[in-house]
């Protein structure tokens, strides 16, 4: 009887050591296929909850998944409004949620010092399709406030972020999203009592920079649409900042970068590590921007970078009256 349980128990021990030899780690120093991208991520159930007091709790070494292997199956850009180009925040899976003979979500975290960011991944036939930024926070997040992202049993996406004001009054801001069959996140409802979102003042980060060149300036739709140009870091390149919103603020979008002037009327900017293309054509006192591919990751579903600005006159200073 003992012989026999002591062979059960060797079986076990084997069994349960070869489990763990199945086990892939996602490093930088293995070769891994989608599948076992995918498969890394551990299942979850509907309804699904990420919230902001969930993601500052750490996550194991083991289960982070390698930069160099995350952007062999998804555009790191999608990281780089939240932690810039050059950053390379660590990354972990939260799980995933496979709809039958249909797409994967995919539910990941990215850290960075007390940076925190929620994303969702969409993958059709083990081929990505896009991601929607769900919640962010730095530090810890305060008692009064509350950022929570929510998948229902529809797959019907919620993202509410809540606060509480100087004054005591409770404000949200709330989207709600689904994935469609065109490979996109398209916003279905999007409910705010927050005044004080819609008069923020706009600040342009590169307005103190030096604009010497023809083509630099501030180009204008209203305060809320700023298309601005300063002299770039070489010769025959442009620094540039866009905010633009639309329908009522429900669509915005904001991009920095360097463009490389093409012509002498013409500058096309070109993300280093993802899609994004926009093209900027000067013509009199106007502007005109087109996005050439997708820039999704820095801004709203179903909007563009494009449209005309008018280029802002230059404010002069009054003249000194002659004494008589």
């Amino acid at each position: 009887m003992y012989r026999t349980s002591w062979i059960t128990a060797c079986l076990l021990f084997i069994l349960l050591m070869a489990c763990k030899e199945e086990k892939k780690t996602l490093l930088d120093t293995e070769k891994v296929e989608v599948d076992d991208f995918i498969d890394f991520f551990p299942e979850l159930k509907l309804p699904f909850l990420v919230a902001d007091t969930s993601l500052p709790a750490k996550s194991p070494d083991s289960l982070r998944i390698g930069n160099r292997i995350f952007a062999q199956f998804v555009p790191d850009s999608i990281l780089h409004p939240v932690f810039g180009k050059k950053s390379k925040p660590k990354i972990y899976p939260i799980g995933k949620l496979e709809v039958e003979d249909g797409e994967t979500y995919l539910f990941v975290k990215a850290v960075l010092a007390q940076k925190r960011s929620a994303y969702l991944l969409v993958f059709d036939k083990e081929i990505y399709k896009t991601a929607l930024p769900l919640l962010t926070i730095s530090g810890t997040p305060k008692e009064a406030d509350r950022n929570v992202a929510s998948m229902d049993s529809r797959y019907t996406i919620t993202t509410l972020r809540q606060r509480t004001t100087s004054d005591g009054q409770v404000v949200y801001n709330k989207k709600v999203y689904v994935y469609n069959t065109e490979g996109v996140f398209t916003m279905i409802l999007t409910e705010s009592n927050d005044k004080d979102a819609a008069s923020a003042v706009l600040l342009n980060p590169i307005d103190t920079l030096k604009a010497t060149h023809k083509l630099s300036g501030d180009y204008i739709r209203d305060k809320k649409n700023v298309l601005s140009f300063r002299d770039g870091r070489t010769e025959g390149t442009l620094m540039f900042f866009v905010h633009f919103e639309k329908d009522g603020g429900e669509c915005r979008g904001e991009l920095k970068g360097e463009a490389k002037i093409t012509g002498k009327n013409t500058a096309r900017y070109t993300e280093t590590n993802g899609p994004c293309q926009i093209d900027f054509t000067f013509s009199a006192n106007t502007v005109t921007m087109k996005e050439l591919e997708g820039c999704g990751s820095y801004r709203d579903i179903k909007c563009f970078f494009e449209g005309s600005f008018t280029r802002k006159k230059k404010a002069t200073p009054p003249a000194n009256k002659k004494k008589k």
